[in-house]
């Protein structure tokens, strides 16, 4: 066996190193009882043409080394490298692995020793990722949000989260989480009672059992989510881009907000101030996403993904640069009525107007133009960019200078993704119908939840034009807060076709039944 090593960077919440490693294997004992176990399945991300992170969690301190070959034998090990999972981390590790070869289907071998006694070692989990193509191959992917919301957890009796199950039968090549992976302040109660008299059978753990304050349990609703065996198998299977948004912390917070709301009061948080949530739900959305850290500002979630010369990703962060939500984000623009902070509105247009790629997903946490209530007991205030109907003021000024920028800038085939609302629907942003209108026409689909309560649909804001061409929400009659039982659960998919380069979108809900699509084909540049 040939194992070819080179020094590593390593992305880890815990103690990281560089691997070299001999051609020699160490003995291991079978001490089955005794054996490090690898608790949540594993999990890849951020993955581009020269490779992409891998995630595990160990049941203690352990060595996690990973091995990667281009074929399931592993006869030819490409790369072998080590990290150490320690308390500090909750036992998670993660590692970029990179220097793989382009367009590659690649299988990576996850295993432990115990650090106490090295020579036990854990059985291996295998997972596996495609690289990104260098030529012109069709690239195809799915995205969703919203996980485990409103009380709606892991009913094993109905098959657990089938959403994930779903989307792995479009073997796609990655997956986008636009945010609320968790709902940290959404409690998870043994059983709720469903309209027609029926129980749903939640899955419970202690750390799921009230709204997340300590770091253990914000640490403890990933796990949650991880006991579903729909979700484990997805991870091993399809390579996550994850956003983070709001419920990763609490409903509608925004940096600085004091914990006074009357949700705040009856969740009976211990801290006086959202930050002192969002510091410890940062450190936990880090141990547990398998994200490329930020040399710049560690702890950033925004950042360009490059998938091949079809396929530019860009990963917004809507939440941890705004201003308060509803109090003077309606003025002028300022710092009350900052969304994306003048920094990463920069980067997004440095990016933009640098990018090759033939098409540009601004994967965004939050739908542009439709309407999010901050308050929802007093019905007051903002949660989101828009504004109500009228001309570009507040938040909508940094989105309508994207906007600008993109059209003066020539920067051709821009689609934005999000989900958040928790029903589908696409939108067409026409500037004959908006109020400010120095923008070119350009799509907005969105699709979720993937395993929350259904809502919507939600009020337009003419400012930026939006057109409805499909929406799928409850009825009236059907009310709010459905079931993932009621089946309005819903994901999108992307196909990017290799020759012609067109770009179709569909719209799916749960059963894989195609609610809606539309082919876009490209503009020159």
């Amino acid at each position: 066996m040939t194992i070819r090593i080179s020094r590593r960077r390593f992305l880890s919440t815990a103690a990281s190193g560089a691997a070299m490693l001999g051609s020699v294997a160490m003995p291991y004992l079978s001490r089955a009882a005794d054996r490090p176990r690898i608790t949540h399945g594993v999990q890849s991300g951020d993955v581009s043409s020269d490779g992409g992170v891998v995630w595990a969690r160990a049941d203690r301190p352990s060595r996690m080394t990973i091995e990667v070959a281009t074929s399931d034998s592993f006869k030819a090990i490409e790369r072998a490298v080590f990290v150490d999972v320690l308390p500090e981390s909750d036992f998670t590790g993660k590692a970029l692995i990179d220097q793989l070869p382009a367009g590659q289907e690649i299988f990576y071998r996850v295993k432990l020793a115990d650090l106490a006694q090295p020579t036990i070692v854990s059985e291996a989990t295998v997972g596996r990722f495609r690289t990104a193509p260098a030529d012109k191959r069709s690239v195809s992917f799915v995205w969703s949000g919203d996980t485990a919301g409103q009380g709606w957890g892991i009913d094993e009796a109905r098959g657990g989260m089938t959403a994930y199950a779903t989307m792995l039968k479009a073997r796609p090549d990655f997956f986008i989480h636009s945010g609320d992976n968790i709902y940290a302040d959404g409690p998870i109660q043994a059983e709720v009672k469903l309209a027609n008299g029926e129980l749903w059978k939640n899955l419970v753990t202690e750390e799921k059992s009230k709204p997340a304050e300590t770091l253990a349990e914000f640490r403890g609703a990933y796990k949650y989510n991880l006991l579903d065996r729909n979700v484990r198998a997805f991870n091993a299977e399809v390579p996550i881009f994850s956003q983070w948004d709001d419920h990763e912390v609490t409903n509608n917070w925004w940096p600085g907000e004091p914990l006074t709301r009357a949700e705040h009061l009856r969740k009976k948080y211990v801290d006086s101030n959202a930050m002192q949530l969002a510091a410890r739900a940062s450190r936990a959305f880090h141990d547990y996403m398998p994200m490329r850290g930020s040399i710049v500002e560690p702890g950033r979630v925004y950042r360009k993904i490059a998938y091949g010369p079809l396929l530019d990703v860009f990963m917004l962060d809507m939440r941890s640069y705004r201003g308060p939500n509803g109090e003077g984000n309606d003025e002028s623009y300022g710092p009350n009525s900052y969304f994306l902070g003048p920094q990463q509105v920069a980067w997004l247009k440095r990016e933009l107007l640098n990018s090759r790629a033939t098409w540009k997903v601004i994967a965004a946490d939050m739908p542009l133009g439709l309407v999010v209530i901050y308050d929802v007991d007093k019905k007051f205030g903002v949660e989101a960019v828009a504004q109500g109907d009228g001309p570009a003021r507040g938040r909508e000024l940094e989105i309508a200078e994207i906007l600008r920028f993109i059209k003066t800038a020539k920067v051709r085939n821009t689609v934005w993704l999000t989900a958040d609302v928790h029903y589908t629907a696409a939108h067409y942003y026409d500037p004959n119908k908006a109020q400010f209108q120095d923008f070119e026409p350009f799509w907005e689909f969105v699709s979720g939840p993937i395993h929350a309560g259904t809502f919507g649909p939600n009020p337009l804001d003419n400012t930026f034009g939006p057109q409805v061409m499909f929406q799928k929400a409850p009825t009236k009659e059907q009310g709010q807060n459905l079931p993932p039982s009621a089946g309005l659960q819903f994901f999108g998919h992307v196909a990017i076709d290799g020759v012609t380069e067109a770009m179709t979108v569909t719209l799916k809900d749960v059963g894989d039944q195609e609610l809606w699509a539309t082919t876009i084909e490209p503009r020159a540049a």
